[in-house]
């Protein structure tokens, strides 16, 4: 015994003229709307804080990264782009990324590595355009991933208000 009851279609219902009819509908809506468009790149877009650009480290006013490379980043990365290598220092966090690169071409911008840094050390910035004209160029070290806390202001906020 089936406790669903199915409903009888009549012959309009069997035909699906009501859904063509309704999507016909929301096309000429569309078709006649006025239209937006951006003048890039002279008028540039305002990323929201929520928008997931390209991954960069976070580099603390004194000048340190605040990755302690625990390689978090690298083993949750589902396209295998981030790597890191540790060093060992004297200061008061211990260990430090003496090597920090992510393969541009191969990363997707998912986000994971930012959700699964303990010191948010990682996060994704407001950048989107990315330019190469060839595969090394793609590489981005320490050099090209560090940038500073207030230029990623808006972003670390957002993860405050998400967390």
């Amino acid at each position: 015994m089936s406790l669903i009851k199915e409903k009888d279609l009549n012959f309009l219902e069997k035909t699906y003229l009501p859904q063509i009819i309704s999507g016909l509908i929301v096309t000429l809506r569309e078709l006649f709307r006025p239209k937006f468009t951006r003048q890039y790149p002279e008028e540039k877009w305002i990323t929201p804080p929520a928008y997931r650009g390209r991954p960069v480290l976070v580099q603390e006013n004194n000048g340190e990264e605040r990755c302690v490379a625990c390689g978090l980043c690298s083993r949750v990365c589902p396209a295998l782009a981030i790597e890191v290598k540790a060093a060992e220092t004297e200061r008061e966090k211990e260990r430090y990324p003496e090597k920090f690169e992510i393969n541009m071409v191969r990363c997707i911008f998912c986000g994971f590595c930012e959700e699964v840094c303990p010191e948010e050390a990682i996060v994704m910035s407001d950048e989107f355009e990315l330019v190469f004209t060839s595969q090394k160029e793609a590489i981005f070290g320490k050099d090209k991933l560090l940038m500073s806390k207030e230029k990623l202001a808006k972003r670390l906020e957002f993860l405050k208000e998400y967390r």
